[in-house]
């Protein structure tokens, strides 16, 4: 299975999704802008379309137009504040919209189901440079921004009255999260991308560590996520994003089981001691 280039190439994309992803995914989680992560995976197939339709990369065609999108749900916050699924119904009608509609125009010279479902046959060199060009670029910019970022996430208006820049910095977020789902679609898939960015962090917060531990306990969880889905699904000749999906729910339940068993024998430990005492 190693010696094929196309799963070389599948392991070493693979592997910056599972960083970049929870990366990503911990700032929206606590935001509680999960679902945007939704729509915007949604807007990344039609960005997909678009490259194919143009005949240029349909990695790079999903970050732009992606991140239009991220630019565009940014900016309609201003006027839908007390409706953010509104706003999201209208990025994701648009997305869509754009997606059917070049998909069943017949111009397409090559199959977009891969971007539904995640196929490691299709990463080509060429898309494993950008993905990891996109990746990088998205890691080390994020770090720069590591403050600012957690600042917003915990308090937006405080922030704000703290002098950080909270439209630039949201807008810049937005890049981040459209370059998150352009470098993944290729492995994961469009369908169940948006698990990958929630669920190693939801996960890592069953832990209740603090924000920096959880980070790297999300990492660690989507990088077991990832690769069990990627060789599980090989040999069992699957799509990997579905498959990654369901090893990503199971991990969770898991981890949320050993948790309450845990809590449950920490109790008993406890009220043990204290009639002892």
């Amino acid at each position: 299975m190693l010696q094929y280039s196309f799963m070389q190439n599948a392991i070493i994309v693979s592997f910056f999704i599972s960083i970049l992803c929870p990366c990503i995914g911990i700032f929206l989680v606590l935001r509680r802008y999960s679902m945007i992560g939704d729509t915007l995976s949604h807007a990344s197939l039609a960005g997909a379309t678009i490259g194919l339709l143009t005949n240029s990369s349909p990695v790079i065609g999903a970050f732009l137009f992606t991140s239009l999108c991220g630019a565009l749900i940014e900016f309609l916050r201003t006027y839908f504040r007390k409706f953010t699924d509104l706003l999201l119904t209208i990025v994701l009608a648009l997305s869509v919209g754009i997606a059917i509609s070049i998909i069943s125009s017949g111009k397409l010279h090559a199959n977009a189901d891969s971007f539904l479902f995640g196929s490691v046959l299709t990463v080509t060199a060429s898309d494993m440079i950008a993905i990891l060009s996109l990746s990088i670029a998205s890691v080390l910019l994020m770090a720069f921004l590591y403050h600012q970022m957690l600042y917003i996430a915990y308090d937006e208006e405080a922030a704000r009255i703290a002098g950080v820049h909270v439209r630039i910095i949201n807008y810049i977020f937005s890049i981040l999260v459209a370059s998150a789902i352009a470098v993944s679609i290729r492995v994961v898939g469009v369908l169940v991308l948006s698990s990958m960015i929630a669920l190693p962090v939801a996960t890592a917060l069953q832990l209740k560590t603090g924000f920096f531990k959880t980070l790297l306990f999300s990492i660690a969880f989507s990088i077991f996520d990832i690769m069990v889905g990627l060789f599980s699904s090989y040999s069992l000749n699957v799509a990997p994003g579905g498959f990654t999906a369901l090893v990503s729910v199971g991990v969770l339940l898991l981890v949320m089981i050993c948790r309450q068993i845990y809590l449950v024998f920490r109790n008993r430990r406890q009220i043990f001691n204290g009639k002892n005492k």
